[in-house]
């Protein structure tokens, strides 16, 4: 018996498939008195640990001169939206090394993907449909 069975954690629909250099905005929602609000926080994906129960990331970005680091779960209801901004070329699963680098020396390069397969990964949005308007409407 899996732990997700007794627990019932539901996957989140707002996470993407992650992998470690990928970097991604994330907003989370903050509930301040009785007000709530969404939160961004973006940075770098060092690692993902997947487990049982849904499993977690961890976020690293550099804030003011210090590094901040974030570990989210991936089945949080609280994370609004998990949109990745571009995906790193690395070659390895943990990417703790970055902690100990700074400025031009911690940037991760680019993965590219041909033509085909960019399409595939990010979905265009479809146009809204508006209805048609008669020419009176458009010389007016």
């Amino acid at each position: 018996m899996k732990i997700t069975e007794l627990t019932g954690v539901k996957p989140n629909p707002n996470v993407p498939a992650l992998s470690p250099g990928d970097t991604v905005k994330i907003g989370i929602k903050v509930k301040e008195g009785d007000k709530e609000r969404i939160q961004s926080f973006q940075g770098v994906v060092i690692r993902i640990r997947n487990g049982d129960a849904g499993g977690s990331f961890t976020v690293r970005r550099v804030a003011y001169g210090i590094g901040v680091e974030r570990t989210f779960p991936m089945a949080s209801p609280l994370l609004e939206k998990v949109q990745i901004i571009r995906h790193g070329k690395v070659r390895r699963a943990k990417l703790y090394y970055l902690r100990g680098l700074s400025a031009k020396k911690a940037r991760i390069k680019e993965k590219r993907f041909p033509k085909e397969f960019e399409e595939a990964l990010v979905p265009t949005p479809e146009p809204e449909q508006t209805p048609e308007q008669t020419p009176e409407q458009t010389q007016a």
